[in-house]
Parts: structure tokens; sequence; C-alpha cells
């Protein structure tokens, strides 16, 4: 019995922006140099449906892309699969070229099948030499007539290690249009659903998502299958563990696939994962990536790690992405050939096998930040691996489009990464850690962003009272950082300029991106705005009106810190923020810094040590299922 593995799947015809991550289309001219009949149409105009296209004369479509193209080194190396087919339905005359590359990028034509009328062609395929990267795509080149692709899938006679089906846990916050259209999404994709046991929404909002307009009519096609939970606002974590709690009593569920709200499903990844899980050797975390929703073609990070010195989560090529396959392909991108493992991936897509769960509990009680990368390490510590796997992905806002640094998720940024460092550090004193911890409070307060370092400050102090904050405070820590931003003036959004006048010396204009000063320079950078700031008092015209304007991706410290005051565009370019010097706030904020940086580190073995033992008790189901029932 033939598995499938992945389907070869179109965009809607409407969604021209995002076909790059599906076809990737040359166009050849004929003989006589003029160009084939429709050739003036744009390539998404080929696609028939979900499954099938018209490649348009004297064309060649490739599917060497995110989507279409076989990774053949994850399946090589995390599965059972040692043999795959691709089978290709057609219609018409023209050629299936069939390619493979290895793990530096480089490719070559394996095969190459003429067709003719209605034609299926097969291509049976090993895997070897592809443990360390390489994926396998074919062509379709269409001569003096249109060649149809009926149909393509890349599958295999062996069966599953495991046969169990996916719980789908999507938490969402005031969030309900997006949701009911991933719900759309789902009814619309059969192949996948029969791969769901139930849908899990945990609705912690105001706006429900039970009230939104097309909720009914999904609702009633899903059936039994979707399950709506009300709890008051547990963040990320308590929703995510909700549904992980809630999957875990489901005998037919031996995955729970965790979905963020405000997203764009692309329902063939799903149904990849799942697959994927079945046939991983060991039971295995698999991820998807994250696509821009504002940028639909980029990619934001493709393996996730944590950098065990500093302690700071980031991609294994930060200087390669955001990476964008409207400009770049797959072909043309040699550095995404390699196969490249993770430490962990974001839970705004993530599958999570519930014998992992089971083995080490649920989600750390952390609200929002770093309960995706802390559990991911948690488990790899157990034994069960993170693999983000190429071609399952989904679209998502982006956090270049978010200001998460400087708003009241400062303070989760903050208290979380040092919380999961305390867990599973094995740097000394957490190694560069609070040193980096450290350099951001100067950052900011040489940017005059007071808001983001009280709320630090905050989460340095609840963490020195201990681990039993964490559970203490989920439902109360938000809006407590929330209310926190009324003593500060910068953190209002200003959408008319009127209000605050403009600029005494005009916008602020850099030809070149921003690059952060190194070495020595860096080091004299810092102590010299430092002490001029603690010494200097702002002008009193500068505090009358904005001393000048920045672009955002120009507000960087090392300028902000030689003006006195200064309007930054907000991060979704929707309004401006209007940044004032404080000497007095300036000089207690820094103080207070040092003296709570140095306090941590003296007591780093100590709180080591009760964070670690009280691990087990934080993300055991029975606390867990305490802290629904409280707040229910």
């Amino acid at each position: 019995m033939a598995h499938v593995l992945q389907n070869v799947v179109f965009p809607g015809a409407d969604d021209p922006a995002v076909f790059p991550l599906y076809v990737d289309p040359e166009h050849r001219p004929t003989a006589e140099g003029e160009h084939a009949a429709g050739a003036s149409a744009t390539p998404i105009d080929g696609v028939l449906g979900r499954y099938s296209a018209r490649v348009p004369a004297q064309s060649t479509w490739s599917f060497s892309t995110y989507f279409n193209a076989f990774p053949a080194s994850y399946w090589r190396h995390w599965t059972s699969v040692r043999d795959v087919r691709l089978t290709v339905r057609s219609t018409g005359t023209g050629t299936v070229l069939l390619h493979r590359s290895d793990a530096q990028g480089e490719s070559q034509r394996i095969d190459a099948r003429p067709v003719a009328g209605d034609a299926t062609t097969i291509f049976d395929l090993d895997l070897d030499g592809h443990d360390d990267g390489g994926w396998i795509w074919f062509d379709v080149v269409a001569e003096d007539e249109p060649v149809v692709l009926d149909g393509a899938r890349w599958e295999t006679e062996r069966e599953p290690v495991r046969t169990g089906k996916a719980s789908l846990g999507i938490t969402t916050f005031d969030k309900p249009d997006y949701c009911v259209e991933t719900l759309r999404t789902l009814t619309a994709s059969p192949d996948v659903l029969s791969l769901v046991d139930r849908i899990f929404l945990v609705d912690q909002g105001t706006r429900l998502v039970s009230e939104e307009e097309g909720y009914e009519a999904v609702s009633s096609l899903l059936g039994d299958t979707l399950q709506v939970i009300r709890q008051d606002n547990l963040g990320g974590s308590g929703g995510f563990a909700r549904a992980m709690h809630e999957s875990l009593h489901r005998p037919e569920s031996a995955f729970v696939q965790l979905l963020d709200d405000d997203v764009r499903l692309e329902p063939e990844s799903l149904r990849r994962s799942i697959v994927f899980a079945r046939y991983a050797t060991e039971p295995t975390i698999v991820g998807g990536h994250m696509l821009d929703l504002r940028a639909r073609c980029t990619l934001h990070g493709w393996a996730e790690v944590v950098d065990e010195a500093a302690f700071a989560w980031g991609d294994t090529n930060p200087d390669r992405m955001p990476h964008d396959f409207a400009t770049a392909s797959l072909r043309r991108s040699p550095f995404l050939h390699a196969r490249m493992d993770a430490d962990y991936n974001g839970w705004w897509m993530c599958l999570i096998p519930l014998e992992a769960i089971r083995e080490i509990g649920l989600a750390l009680p952390a609200f929002i930040k770093w309960d995706d990368a802390e559990f991911c390490l948690r488990a790899g510590k157990a034994g069960f691996r993170t693999v983000s796997v190429p071609g399952v992905a989904l679209w998502h806002v982006s956090w270049v489009h978010k200001d998460d640094m400087i708003d009241w998720q400062a303070y989760f940024h903050a208290r979380n990464r040092i919380v999961a460092a305390l867990l599973h550090s094995n740097a000394p004193r957490g190694g560069r850690l609070l040193v980096h911890s450290r350099r951001v409070d100067l950052k900011h307060l040489m940017m005059m962003q007071y808001y983001p370092v009280a709320l630090r400050a905050k989460a340095l102090r609840d963490i020195l009272a201990g681990p039993h904050r964490l559970r203490a405070s989920l439902a109360t820590s938000m809006p407590a950082a929330r209310a926190l931003a009324s003593e500060f003036p910068e953190t209002v959004v200003h959408r008319d300029d009127s209000a605050v006048g403009h600029p005494r010396t005009g916008r602020r204009r850099y030809a070149q991106a921003p690059k952060s000063p190194e070495g020595l320079r860096l080091r004299w950078l810092t102590l010299s705005t430092l002490v001029m700031n603690w010494f200097r008092r702002p002008a009193p015209e500068n505090l009358a009106a904005p001393e000048t304007e920045f672009r955002k991706k120009d507000a960087v410290w090392w300028r902000l810190g030689n003006v006195d005051s200064a309007l930054v565009e907000t991060a979704d370019s929707t309004g401006k923020l209007l940044y004032i010097r404080d000497r007095r706030t300036h000089r207690q904020m820094l103080r207070e810094s040092l003296r709570l940086h140095a306090e941590l580190r003296r007591r780093w073995p100590e709180l080591q040590n009760h964070y670690r033992d009280a691990l087990p008790e934080l993300v055991s189901p029975t606390s867990w299922q305490q802290i629904f029932k409280e707040k229910a």
C-alpha cells in the first residue's frame, strides 16, 4: 500500500503573491523569437485547482520550491523512510525532468521522461547520500502546446512507525476572525481532517470566536471534532497547556499540534507534519516554519537554536534570515540545501508527541515568551528531539512588525529567558547571559526607553523572589505590566503629528542600514554616552519640542543616545513614539539595574537549585488542572 508523504499543491488563483513558494516558472521564446500564445498571462493563471495546473506552451515549470520540492535529507535522517516514489499525472506532450541536490546545493538531473496524452510517470528513488542535505524535485517542460499537470505526489510503501491522530490546539485572545478562517480552511481540507482527532480552540479573549460571523457555519461542518474552551487569559503557555492537557485524555490522539491564532494556514503543511511524526524513528517534536503574513514569500528562521553562552535564541544562519523566496528561489539558495538541526521550534506551529508530555510535563506557566524554547530544551534532555521540517509552514505576523521588546512583553522576554537559563544553562552563573541582560538595560536607557527598563527590573525582582512567583502571578503579571505603562509617556502612540509638534532639526536620514559598533569603539561609545547622559541636563528647547525624528530602522542606541528627545515611528508604521531624556530617571534606573544584576549573579547557584527542584510540580498536569479550575 502506498502512503502519501507529500502532495504537490498550488495556491489559490486569487493569491499570486505566494506563487514563488509553489512554482518556479521559466518561459522560453519560440523558434521564431516570438512569445508563445498566452505567454503574457501571469503564471498564477495556469492554476486549475489545488492539485492541478496548466504549464503554458514553450515553458518550464520547476517544482524546486519551498512547498513542492521533497526535503530528502530530513526524511532520510529522522524517519524510517529509505525509498520514495514520485508519481506525476499529466495530459499533453512534453517532458518531466527529475533533479536532486546535495548538502552544498549542487544539483544534477537524474532522469528525463517524455510524456504524451494522458500519462502517469513514476520515478522510484532511494534516499542514500541525503543524510546531510539535499532535495529532490521535478520540472515539467511544455513544448508547442500546454501540458496539464493533473496531480503529483511523493509516496512510500513503507508502513509508518506509529498511526495515531493529532489533536489541534489553537490558543486565541481577541482574534476571532483569524480563528474562523483557520477553521474554514480545515473544513475545506478533508485529507487533513482525516488525521485530526479533535480541535481544541482555547478562547481566552473578550471578542469570542463563537460570536464571530461565519463561526456557526464552520462549527456545524466540524461537528464534534471542534471543542471550544473558555478560560481566563493565561497567555500562550496557559492556552497551549490546556490543549496539551485535554489531548492527554484522547485515546485516538498520539500528538497535539499547536497553532497560533493570528495565522494563515497552508493545510498541506499540517498534513505533512503529522505524517512526518508518524514516520519518525523516535517520538519527535515536529516544528513548522514561519512565513511573513505581510511579505508572503519571506521566511523567518529555518532552524532555531539557543546559544549556550549568552542563552539567546536565534537562527542557525542569522545573517541569511529572513529569506525572500520571491527574489532567491530554492535552486538559487545553496545554504538551504544543508540539513539544519534545531533546538526548539516556535509554537506558532509545532506538533508534540503525547509521549513527551506524559514524560516531561506540560508548558511552563510563563504566560508568553520562551515557553516554547524551554519546553523543547526540556524535551531534548529527555531524548525527544525537535525537527523544523522544510515545506511545513504557515503565515504569521513576524516580530519585525512588532515592538514587543519595548512594550509590556519586555517583562516576559527578560523574566522567562533568565528562568529558562536557570533551568537549562550549564554555563557557570549563566555564562554571558547576565552581561547581555545588563547591556540591554543600558541600551534602553540610552534610547530614553524607560518603560522596558522598569519592566525588566520588575522581572529580575520576581525571579529573585523564587519559582513560586511563576504560578502565583500567571493571570496577573500581564495586567500589571500593562498598567505600568501609564507612568511612562513614551508608551503613547501618536497618530497625529500636531499633538507632539514637528522636530526642530528635521528627520535624520541614513542611506545605509545601521551597523553596530564593535570592539574598542563599542566600549568607548557606551561609556561616553552613559556618562554624558548621567551629567548633562537636556536643553529646554528639546523638552518643549522633539529635537529630531528617526525612522524605526535608524533609531539605534548610538544615535538616540546623542539627542535629548526624538520621534520614532512604530514597528508597524501606524504611529510615532516620543522619547524624552530624563536625567533623574536615567540615574535611578541605572543604579537599580546594576544592583539587581549583581544580586542575581551572586545568588545564581542557589536560585538554579530552587527552580530546578520546583520544575516538575510547575509543569505537572495536576498543577495545571488546578489552575484551569481556578481560572475557568
